[in-house]
């Protein structure tokens, strides 16, 4: 029956993408976060959605009357440059060609898909409905965890929906650190203390989802977001104790082996998980120092005899770094670039903030940047343990920064234009010839000589 249901609303949704291209967005973006078909049973399950959204996507945007120009800014034209480079290592690649390109496949789709949305997001109110849309399919997620969390009293592990990219625990309790100031974001924008109230809710439930998750980057991430989440939110002392409340009661209930694990962080010579993640990520800075230009590509680590060139004792594995696993599998080049496009979307952060800072019309804009920082921290610290270098809602988080970005100076230019002008009008008012204000003596007399 919840296949029946899902089924019908995406076919709904489909059908108003065809006239409105944005809703395809979105509609592909839920798919490609959330993973809903994920959640029910029957045909609805494998049907190829995230396509039949992109197709339908594409189809409105030629008939419909939308932008036709792609948005060209320092995020986009990086994305671009990209997928050009992981497209020249998947052709050098060292891994068998079938899962290389099946991976490549993966990820150029979400590349296409993130040019389409960064063109799409034209307005103030089509970025709120794709932060709203962010918010949802990982913030259900999180509500689930968490009440899952209480009610078990953390004994047992919080997952992510299965065949996804936030299946592993890891993974789901990064991303839902990412969401936390986005859902605070949407609560200090809203007027109405229901959707407060729920987006607390929200916030404070995902907390206890992310502690439930067992993860012990989590937790080093968890730290060092509501470290930043209380420097940029306004209130510091009332903040800074909710904050430090919310996280001091997550923990303590947990459970005894919850505090043995977390205790493990601070031995992990003796741990022989993070001794071999420290071991991979040696053959990973190995591996693109042998082959600087093209690294040993998609899935390199994962093959054993890949790895035995540099160090027979390592085990063939993740890279669990998303540092690690873009310079290893694509060389300096791509590396570079990739970063980029992370740096690029953290100055366009601190950009709007100092655009918007006395300008109360644009304060949701101040807002949203000061809340993506918090995002990008979660981002880079929990990270810096995990594969998610190609993670697609991060990147459309980018994109969202980047549009916001593009708002924010056309207001600025659109009231200076108007201030330029409306000073013109002044002088013209008190000169009906139209000729402007009189010039100075010093301008007259060198006219004459």
């Amino acid at each position: 029956m919840a296949g029946l249901v899902l089924a019908g609303v995406l076919g709904v949704l489909l059908a108003v993408a065809a006239a409105q291209p944005f809703v395809g967005v979105l509609v592909w973006s839920w798919i490609s976060f959330m993973n809903p078909h994920r959640e029910v049973w029957g045909f609805a399950q494998t049907l190829p959605w995230a396509m039949l959204a992109f197709l339908v996507t594409i189809f409105g945007c030629v008939v419909a009357r939308e932008p036709k120009r792609p948005a060209v800014n320092a995020v986009t034209v990086l994305l671009l440059m990209f997928a050009i480079c992981i497209t020249v290592t998947s052709f050098t690649a060292l891994a068998p060609a079938d899962a290389v390109w099946a991976k490549w496949d993966r990820t150029i789709k979400v590349l296409l898909g993130l040019l389409l949305t960064a063109a799409l997001l034209t307005s103030k109110r089509r970025i709120d409905a794709m932060i709203w849309l962010m918010v949802i399919s990982l913030g259900f997620y999180g509500v689930k965890g968490g009440l899952f969390t209480l009610m078990t009293g953390g004994s047992f592990i919080v997952l992510g929906p299965d065949s996804t990219m936030i299946t592993d625990r890891n993974h789901l309790a990064v991303a839902l650190l990412v969401a936390i100031p986005l859902m605070n974001y949407l609560r200090l924008q809203t007027r109405h203390s229901v959707v407060k109230w729920v987006m607390l809710f929200a916030m404070i439930s995902t907390l206890f989802a992310v502690v439930g998750s067992q993860s012990r980057g989590a937790l080093v991430a968890l730290l060092a977001t509501a470290l930043l989440l209380w420097f940029r939110s306004p209130g510091k002392i009332l903040s800074g104790l909710g904050i430090a409340a919310a996280v001091a009661v997550a923990i303590l209930f947990m459970p005894h082996e919850w505090v043995e694990r977390m205790n493990s962080i601070s031995s992990y010579e003796e741990d022989a998980s993070a001794m071999g993640r420290i071991n991979i990520w040696r053959a990973a800075t190995m591996l693109a120092l042998m082959r600087p230009l093209v690294g040993g590509g998609f899935l390199g680590f994962y093959q054993q005899a890949v790895v035995d060139t540099i160090d027979p004792s390592i085990m063939a594995r993740a890279a669990h770094s998303i540092w690690f696993e873009t310079l290893g599998e694509h060389g300096f080049p791509a590396f570079f670039i990739w970063a980029g496009i992370l740096l690029a979307g953290t100055i366009y952060t601190v950009r709007i903030t100092r655009a918007t800072r006395d300008r109360p019309e644009l304060r949701w804009a101040f807002d949203f940047a000061r809340m993506a920082q918090v995002s990008i921290v979660a981002y880079c610290s929990g990270g810096s343990f995990l594969s998610l270098s190609y993670w697609d809602l991060f990147w459309t988080l980018l994109v969202v920064i980047a549009a916001a970005r593009s708002l924010v100076a056309k207001a600025v230019d659109d009231e200076t234009a108007a201030v330029s002008g409306s000073v013109q009008i002044g002088w013209r008012s008190r000169d009906p010839s139209g000729v402007g204000p009189p010039k100075p003596a010093w301008a007259t007399h060198r006219a004459i000589r």
